[in-house]
């Protein structure tokens, strides 16, 4: 393999273009005409750690997992109960948050995972399920079909994160954490051995690549950001509600990781700006985004097999390539 393509250089392009990126999202409070614009920003990186996290499991390690949206609510109710019942400050709620949806991961996964196929996929469902129904039940310390309301905001180092300007930056640093971790573990050892598990396990185990712990770490990694991101969405909403954690978004959410491009880098950013973008569009017909949901993932099957990652990054190659030789061209030009 040249140098040119190397997993360390190709990790080395993929964080230098996250930050210049990240240093663009921060002209959106700029450019935001009012806080509900603005909060659509936050939106879009809670987005972004929910389907980056799936692409990691399902994208790059060809695993089925209909259970995302209940690591999503797990996340949300953890730390709005430690907040609201338990009088935990909110910083510490998000951090127990985290810990609490990697270790239900590790739990369910040490099971779960030794299933395959369609199998896995009811296994997932199963736990999606089951938590939908504490979240509903458990009325003392949930709120119960009611939801929990009266969750604090965050408050850091004496900086009150209640506002949606404020907690932009708070959900861009989240954002670009993820895309980060996930360019360096793509990279490195263990990422290359789960590419080589969703390829093929019995390859995979024959170049002695433990196929069940790669895919445990991508099934934590995933849940730990869709736990991140519930706890960053109830302490923003200040609002939990069971509703917004059922097994209809789970598969919201397997549909925007195809929209935006199984097993491409790029491709929660594309998939998490459709997830923002679209019901802010439709919300005035009901159930619409369901159907332009559902009419995108058979365009994708059907002729986007890559999703808009996978059309995008041709283009950009082909650009970067034309501006290097031309520079180049320059360079020699006496």
């Amino acid at each position: 393999m040249s140098q040119a393509f190397s997993p360390a250089k190709q990790c080395e392009r993929r964080l230098a273009t996250v930050a210049v990126l990240w240093i663009a999202f921060l002209a959106w409070p700029l450019l935001a005409g009012n806080d509900y614009v603005l909060s659509l920003g936050v939106y879009f990186f809670i987005n972004l750690l929910l389907i980056g996290g799936l692409n990691l499991l399902m994208g790059f390690g060809g695993q089925i997992s209909l259970c995302q949206a209940g690591f999503f609510g797990l996340g949300a109710y953890v730390s709005g109960v430690l907040s609201v019942r338990a009088g935990w400050p909110p910083h510490a709620g998000v951090a127990a948050a985290l810990i609490l949806s990697t270790v239900s991961a590790l739990a369910i996964g040490l099971p779960a995972l030794r299933l395959r196929g369609n199998y896995l996929a009811m296994a997932t469902l199963g736990f999606n399920a089951i938590l939908t129904v504490l979240f509903t039940e458990l009325v003392g310390l949930t709120g119960g079909p009611n939801g929990l309301s009266g969750i604090p905001p965050i408050i850091l180092a004496g900086v009150d994160f209640g506002s949606p300007q404020r907690f932009y930056y708070l959900a861009w640093a989240a954002g670009g954490l993820c895309m980060a971790l996930l360019a360096v573990f793509l990279s490195s050892r263990a990422g290359r051995a789960l590419r080589a598990v969703a390829a093929s396990e019995v390859a995979a185990a024959s170049m002695g690549i433990n196929a069940f712990n790669a895919k445990l770490l991508a099934f934590m990694f995933s849940a730990g950001a869709a736990g991140l991101a519930g706890a960053l969405y109830a302490h923003f909403n200040q609002y939990a509600s069971p509703e917004t954690f059922n097994f209809s978004a789970s598969v919201l959410i397997v549909v925007m990781v195809a929209l935006g491009g199984w097993g491409q880098y790029w491709g929660p950013i594309f998939g998490a700006a459709v997830f923002t973008a679209v019901p802010e569009l439709l919300h005035k017909f009901q159930d619409a985004e369901l159907l332009v949901f559902g009419a995108g993932m058979i365009v994708v099957l059907l002729f986007l097999p890559q999703g808009i990652a996978g059309c995008v990054a041709p283009i950009a190659t082909r650009i970067a390539a034309g501006m290097t030789l031309l520079a180049r061209t320059r360079a020699t030009r006496p």
